[in-house]
């Protein structure tokens, strides 16, 4: 996959320098004449470089084992690459009229710098371009990460459970609290009885032709724990219908969660059939209520009334909340007691997501260090060109009475002013990446990081200063008189 990739990058990007050397006459050459390096190539060409470009979105695509996320990646970066292009036409049109601004007034260098950032002959578009996109991609990354981090460690309640215990059976719930009751630092035990089924029916037909296509389709995927409740669970919050009275013992009746329910075309009055145990049970949907999984409490996605799961086998689960320290204590007691009973580590298990996060945020931020790498070769590339005109522009100055010093300021503040600019550009459509991943992928709400913001923004001035500033001895040293004389030679 790489050595194609490879191959069809290469084809693309040679293919329009090489077609426009075709226009190029020889007669121009001898001359001295420099040849105009605008406008489109051959239809031809454009032809074999749309059906190349095609070819290599559909390598990626077909190659990725995520046809529809390559989709979308494919569609960002370009859309990106458009608007870093449209960008750096903005940011030389504001430097233009920023210089003739009061701004810019008995301050040459100030004036020096906006002046040629706006030039006919910047490289603004360019720096943009080659700064903006590995930039941008950091800023996603460093947002998007920020904002997990947060989920992870900062949205927890602070009341969340120590463990989960599970297995627990009906006869062994007494010695289960009598045990915790008497650990130091346990402060609240909740339980709830917990079964195993299978959806297999909405409304009557195949629940896996009804769920498919929705968000909500996980659900019948493979087994769903359920449980029994006469009484709202502690803290539910009803969104349709009502709960069903305690002594009730009529038709099966169901609470499931709300927002997946809608999902899959349910509402009061529904019903689901669920397989328990190899029998089949439909129930009728009474009540859709709220879910908030990230409270980390006992959290069913289908509640039925007490009666219509009288005599099936089950076990009960648990939360215990405990004081930090009292971890070891509560797993010894339980494991003395009750040793068919299996304890989780919510604690725990939050520190390894978070730790794997961690880890999946460096390998993706390596990944973007490859992509910033290849601009800050274009970055170099591009100052070196742009040395070439500043030998001229340094000569000038020199006649005209400016200092080395002077005319270096003016170069690195030329240099730091367009880095930072391309880097607030590759801030602004990182942080609309990193929105649209946190708002719709993670289903969360998206807060700006801002020392990985401000880290962007300098990042970006500082490397186009450091590629400025590499190739600003050989305008400095030249004389004016052997620059002019060149000139005319």
């Amino acid at each position: 996959a790489a050595a194609l990739y490879g191959a069809l990058i290469a084809l693309i990007f040679s293919l329009w320098p090489l077609s426009w050397l075709r226009e190029v006459r020889p007669a121009q050459l001898f001359r001295g004449e420099r040849a105009p390096e605008d406008g489109l190539p051959r239809p031809s060409a454009l032809a074999v470089l749309l059906l190349l470009v095609l070819g290599f979105g559909a390598a990626v695509t077909l190659l990725s084992g995520a046809p529809e996320l390559a989709l979308w990646v494919i569609g960002a970066i370009g859309a990106a690459l458009v608007a870093l292009r449209a960008a750096g036409w903005a940011l030389g049109r504001l430097a233009r009229r920023l210089s003739h601004a009061s701004l810019a007034r008995r301050r040459p260098a100030l004036r020096l710098a906006l002046g040629a950032i706006g030039g006919p002959q910047s490289d603004t578009a360019n720096t943009v371009m080659a700064l903006g996109l590995g930039l941008g991609v950091l800023a996603a990354i460093g947002q998007i990460d920020a904002n997990m981090q947060r989920l992870i460690r900062s949205e927890l309640p602070a009341d969340s459970p120590a463990f989960f215990f599970v297995d627990i059976q009906p006869d062994q719930l007494g010695t289960f609290r009598a045990t915790l009751d008497a650990v130091e630092g346990v402060s609240r035990v909740e339980t709830a009885p917990m079964l195993r089924g299978m959806v297999t029916a909405l409304d009557g037909r195949p629940a896996g032709e009804v769920a498919e296509g929705s968000e909500g389709a996980w659900i019948v995927r493979g087994d769903r724990g359920l449980t029994y409740a006469d009484r709202p669970p502690e803290g539910a919050e009803l969104v349709a219908g009502d709960w069903w009275p305690e002594d009730y013992d009529g038709e099966p009746l169901m609470s499931f969660i709300a927002e997946e329910g809608l999902q899959l075309g349910l509402g009061v009055g529904s019903t689901v059939t669920v397989s328990v145990l190899g029998r089949p049970i439909t129930a009728r949907i009474a009540n859709l209520r709220r879910v908030d999984w990230r409270g980390l409490g006992i959290n069913f996605v289908m509640v039925l009334n007490e009666a219509a799961l009288a005599g099936a086998p089950h076990t009960h689960i648990a939360t215990v909340h405990a004081a930090p320290g009292a971890e070891a204590a509560v797993l010894d007691a339980v494991g003395e007691a009750l040793p068919n009973v299996t304890g989780i580590g919510v604690r725990d298990q939050v520190e390894r997501v978070a730790g794997a996060l961690e880890r999946l945020g460096a390998a993706t931020r390596w990944g973007a260090l490859a992509v910033l790498a290849t601009g800050l070769a274009v970055l170099v590339g591009a100052a070196g060109a742009a040395a070439e005109r500043q030998v001229h522009e340094a000569a000038v100055l020199k006649v005209l009475g400016a200092s080395r010093a002077r005319i270096l300021g003016s170069f690195a503040l030329r240099a730091g002013l367009l880095g930072a600019g391309a880097g607030l550009v590759a801030l602004l459509w990182g942080l609309l990446a990193a929105w649209a991943v946190t708002v719709f992928v993670l289903d969360a709400d998206f807060r700006v990081a801002p020392l990985s913001a401000v880290a962007v923004v300098a990042a970006g001035a500082a490397l186009n200063l450091l590629a400025g500033l590499a190739f600003s001895s050989r305008p400095l040293r030249l004389r004016p008189a052997a620059v002019f004389r060149a000139a005319e030679g």
